[in-house]
């Protein structure tokens, strides 16, 4: 399913995931073996979710990387949707 507008990962994982336990961006980057910074640029939507960090929050917090690599995927996606516009595109057929 395709949304509009998703929000980007970092946005869910810090109302669903952080917010929720009261835990500080310090205190999550550490459980996760991560920087403060790389898990800051996560949080404020200027870095993605990599496969490696989607494995690492999926085992922090009891969910799958793959549901955190499709919200960037849609995420992703719908960006460029927005960015590519009305681009002209010939269509290729077989022969």
């Amino acid at each position: 399913m395709n949304m509009h507008n998703p929000p980007h990962p970092g946005e869910v994982l810090k109302e669903l995931c952080l917010d929720p336990l009261g835990i500080t961006v310090t205190e999550a980057a550490q459980a996760l073996g991560v920087s403060r910074k790389t898990l800051s640029s996560i949080l404020n939507g200027r870095a993605g979710i990599s496969p490696e960090m989607a494995i690492r929050l999926a085992k922090a917090f009891d969910t799958t990387a793959e549901s955190w690599l499709n919200q960037q995927m849609q995420f992703d996606l719908s960006r460029a949707k927005k960015a590519i516009g009305n681009v002209k595109v010939k269509r290729l057929n077989a022969a």
